[in-house]
């Protein structure tokens, strides 16, 4: 796999990756940007049922949503209309997509999960990058299964319960350890969610690992598993703007739920950053991003609409921090995005960069437009670019799944 390494200051880093086409640093020669492939969570939803656990106590009453469970909101459809005006200014400056005007048939490809707020969120998006174009956005029909986003779901790849599991452990130290190294956020959510009982507020059952009953996955219980979803409605009422209200929540600041993004970002040490997970859920998305990266003559952009776990994975078998301002790191907001860039020498010399792009909390909040680009640097390389026949290669190798090692 790929080894992670500290990123370098924020403000060189987003003059970096707002700079792409940038005389090369160690060697002098003049970048053109190829092509872009967009890696994203979808925008603000509501909460999925169940999220905030059975159980969970609260001093105030949860806020109501005015979309049903899962759907994108109208707030979270306009957060990403502005991301993708801010994208369209910035692809444009790479020579990437036009100035103006609509870009040219098949220059922009977006595709989603089929799930209702990942087809709106590109939807939106889409608006946001070209006004008026109607670019067309595809996806798998909804009652179908897309084995590019939820590829354990879908059964591709060969997975055994038993040796996930032991991956996962050897990755945590154990679930358990993992529980106790997050029990200052544990009590921090009970803080916020303010039952004033004597309990937990938030469930506190033991830590379980066990495999799914379908065999195609494996399933968490306990600590982690409970207060991950709640840490993650507490995020989606702040930036939906449900929270703090005039006389309640008015713990939900934006400081606190960096803290508690720790319990949700916890929840990808388990089902994506493990090795033998990463390999499995990073595999089919990684490789249709690596044909689009390599698609004679394609150019322009495309656009994967999902979910964090989409994110997180792809960031794992790549071996790269994921940490923007705003948010726990390891947590992916709505909107987030893992983006790769093509580029070519005049020599013909290709290679890749990597930059992360997020809104903080209040830019969701606030339909700022405020948008955080920060390149990732890969292990063993002292430019911000990696050949693309080795990024091609290490990254083939880190989401192989026809061996089961599990470190």
């Amino acid at each position: 796999m790929f080894g992670m390494r500290h990123q370098r200051p924020m403000a060189q880093v987003l003059l970096i990756c707002a700079t792409l086409a940038w005389a090369g640093a160690s060697q002098g020669r003049p970048m053109r940007v190829e092509r872009v492939v967009m890696v994203m969570r979808h925008g603000v939803r509501a909460p999925i049922v169940g999220e905030a656990p059975e159980g969970t106590l609260t001093g105030d009453p949860w806020p109501t949503w005015p979309v049903p469970p899962e759907h994108l909101t109208a707030h979270g459809a306009k957060a990403l209309v502005v991301l993708g005006r801010s994208d369209r200014r910035w692809l444009a400056g790479l020579g990437a997509l036009p100035q103006r005007g609509c870009p040219a048939p098949g220059q922009v490809r977006i595709w989603t999960n089929t799930a209702q707020r990942t087809i709106a969120s590109g939807q939106a998006f889409a608006e946001g990058l070209a006004p008026g174009c109607a670019l067309p956005v595809g996806h798998r029909p909804p009652d179908e299964v897309d084995p590019l986003f939820e590829p354990l779901r879908a059964g591709v790849a060969p997975f055994d319960p038993a040796a996930a599991i032991a991956s996962i452990q050897a990755y945590t130290g154990g679930v358990d350890r993992l529980a106790a190294r997050l029990q200052p956020e544990l009590n921090e959510l009970d803080r916020v969610l303010g039952c004033g009982e004597a309990e937990a507020c938030s469930p506190r059952r033991p830590s379980r690992l066990t495999p799914s009953a379908d065999g195609r996955g494996v399933d968490l219980a306990g600590p982690v598993r409970d207060a991950s979803g709640t840490a993650q409605v507490l995020l989606l009422q702040y930036a939906e703007g449900l929270s703090p209200g005039r006389s309640s929540w008015r713990a939900v600041e934006p400081d606190a739920l960096k803290r508690l993004g720790a319990l949700h970002a916890a929840l990808f040490d388990v089902f994506t950053r493990p090795p033998y997970m990463a390999a499995r859920q990073a595999g089919p998305l990684g490789r249709r991003v690596l044909e689009a990266l390599d698609a004679p003559g394609a150019g322009g952009l495309d656009v994967f609409m999902g979910h964090d776990t989409n994110v997180t994975a792809l960031a794992a078998a790549l071996g790269v921090p994921l940490d923007a301002p705003g948010y726990a790191k390891g947590d992916v907001p709505p909107g987030g995005a893992l983006i790769f860039v093509s580029l070519v020498d005049a020599a013909g010399n290709r290679s890749v960069r990597v930059c992360y792009q997020t809104q903080s909390p209040d830019a969701l909040r606030r339909l700022s437009g405020r948008v955080s680009r920060s390149t990732i640097e890969v292990l063993g390389h002292d430019r911000d670019t990696i050949p693309f026949g080795e990024f091609q290669r290490r990254f083939r190798e880190a989401t192989r799944t026809d061996q089961t090692a599990l470190h």
